[in-house]
């Protein structure tokens, strides 16, 4: 393979959440003008190519990802030109730029939305339950009449963020309709139909629309949903801890023909475009069917970050999952935070009463899965775990992405006001689940301001921690020590050392090592001139003898591995 025309097979890809980046105009929300003032701390970063969260016009009910205007950009974040000058400056520094994509739903606000709402749907007592109501602007939408004679929902699903998956629309008398729209995410947020060809192509108008600008890729939100099973049938019970099991609006076959539509569309730029998939697919074969060479051409291993501390278990995850991409021939992509999710620090922080024996829930937290959050942790520990986390990921074949912050080294924030928090999962539940604020919080980037230079000073849109000051980026910039120097080490090293490479030339399988309990240990094989590199984390209660160790090349914390014994809660990268 070509290493600059599949950049994506080794790539390291740092997300940006635009709300919470950098906020040059001080109205306390991130903005493209501040993503542009950070290009240079980027570039020294060192990584390959940036994602952005949606920037698009949105009433931000869904921070974004309820889209109004799919080839625009949000006016809190900017203008069109400056999305042109982003991208050329980011280009510029030899850093990609990849952006979000959001084809299972519009807006309610999208001009779709507004023009089914205009055209109310009679109420046709005679209609039978489930039946479509498709003419005219709905017909882009999912519309059934509900059951009971139109009274309640047409089948069971459940929105993902609480509650049911169906809204009753009212007719032109303002009276409910017996209708009911489909929303697998917030009432906001209807569902398109793919089956519809008008929707098809305006999706096909979208991406040429930001390739022409040079977006070099997407990523694409829910790349599971979008089909449904025909029928709308009810949703059985599922198999726990396994989200898309046997879901009715998941992981449908008929899916696929779309992705092979945007994958002959994106082949014929020159360099071909990119699309990594937000597939949260069960077990691993299936989920790589997204990865057929005629589809999508990455997609995240959430088994990966969904991991507990746990060696065997990691060991588990990535063999399997590495066995099934590269039956496709696609690189594993690996990521342990993002904008959904716990930061990594407070996933592995053990609760205080655990310190001395971990419980199996820990280190699995995520949107939905939200157990003792309010209970103390020990993030000491925590912040140790996630920088191993972060080196070992880092020495995998294939793509790694960074969340913004991860550099840092931030934890989760939970003790943010109630009146504050914005996402529809907490408002939803009022206040049940706690929602994905927590790792939404805006960065630290130096001690100028109270807003730790996110802005010259307005309230921001979610409020930073008091001790966020210690991990501002300029003051870890002078630590040799710190997460930022950490993570620049390891991207530096990445880059210098052959056997760190991606799978340029085809998927290459680990070494693993013979483990003891808690350890992961497995070799990066010697290749192009390079040599051999042997990657070790401890996720056990003991410091562990390493077999076979060789000189450091980079340790996860300083001291951490000493006279062949590496300490619990680390990682080291060592010659073969």
């Amino acid at each position: 393979m070509n290493r600059t025309t599949d950049w994506w097979r080794e790539a390291v890809v740092y997300q940006i959440y635009p709300r919470s980046f950098a906020d040059a105009s001080s109205d306390g929300i991130g903005d493209i003008a501040g993503i542009r003032s950070k290009v240079p701390y980027l570039k020294e970063l060192g990584i390959d190519a940036v994602w952005l969260s949606p920037h698009y016009p949105s009433p931000m009910l869904d921070a974004g990802y309820d889209v109004a205007d799919y080839r625009n950009v949000e006016p809190i974040f900017g203008t069109l030109p400056e999305m042109e000058s982003l991208i050329n400056e980011l280009h510029a520094v030899g850093i990609r730029m990849l952006i979000d994509i959001v084809p299972n739903h519009t807006s309610w606000d999208h001009p779709w939305f507004k023009e089914a709402l205009a055209a109310p749907p009679t109420n046709d007592k005679d209609a039978p339950a489930k039946s479509r109501y498709a003419e005219g602007p709905w017909s882009r939408y999912h519309l059934l009449r509900g059951q009971d004679g139109g009274t309640s929902e047409p089948n069971n699903w459940d929105s993902v963020f609480g509650g049911p998956a169906w809204h009753q629309v009212n007719d032109a008398d303002g009276k409910p309709s017996g209708w009911w729209y489909l929303h697998i995410f917030d009432k906001s947020q209807p569902d398109l139909d793919w089956t519809n060809e008008e929707v098809r192509a305006d999706f096909r108008t979208t991406l040429r629309f930001w390739f022409d600008r040079g977006i070099d890729g997407f990523r694409i939100d829910v790349a599971h949903g979008l089909a449904k099973a025909e029928g709308y049938p009810d949703c059985p019970p599922l198999v726990e801890k396994d989200p898309t099991s046997k879901n009715p609006y998941w992981d449908q076959d008929a899916l696929h023909e779309v992705w092979r539509e945007w994958r002959a569309l994106a082949n014929e730029y020159e360099p071909g475009r990119v699309f990594v998939a937000e597939a949260w697919v069960h077990p691993a074969e299936r989920n790589a069917r997204y990865l057929r060479e005629d589809e999508l051409h990455t997609g995240f291993n959430f088994p990966f970050l969904r991991a507990p501390w746990d060696a065997h278990r990691m060991h588990e995850i990535i063999d399997f999952t590495m066995e099934a991409d590269a039956l496709e021939g696609a690189p594993t992509t690996w990521v342990l935070e993002n904008h959904d999710v716990w930061r990594a620090a407070s996933r592995y922080a053990p609760l205080i009463s655990d310190v001395a024996e971990e419980v199996e829930s820990d280190g699995n937290l995520t949107l939905g899965d939200e157990r003792d959050w309010d209970k103390p942790r020990d993030h000491v520990i925590g912040r140790e775990r996630a920088r191993a986390a972060l080196l070992n990921m880092l020495a995998l074949p294939g793509t790694s992405y960074v969340y913004q912050g991860q550099e840092l080294g931030l934890d989760e924030v939970f003790d943010i006001p109630g009146e504050m928090r914005q996402d529809p999962a907490f408002i939803t539940t009022q206040g049940e689940r706690v929602g994905r604020d927590g790792c939404r919080v805006p960065l630290p980037w130096d001690t100028s301001s109270a807003s730790l230079g996110f802005n010259d000073g307005a309230e921001l849109w979610l409020p930073q921690p008091a001790d966020w000051k210690k991990y501002a980026a300029s003051v870890q910039a002078e630590d040799p020590d710190s997460a930022l120097s950490l993570t620049r080490q390891a991207l530096q090293l990445r880059k210098e050392l052959p056997a760190l490479g991606g799978i340029s030339e085809g998927v290459e399988p680990l070494v693993w090592d013979i483990a003891l309990d808690g350890l992961l240990s497995y070799v990066r094989p010697a290749r192009l001139g390079g040599k051999a590199i042997r990657v070790v984390m401890n996720t056990g209660l003991e410091p562990l003898e390493v077999p076979k160790s060789g000189d450091v090349i980079l340790e996860s914390h300083a001291g951490c591995f000493l006279n062949g014994v590496l300490v619990p809660d680390s990682t080291v990268w060592l010659w073969a």
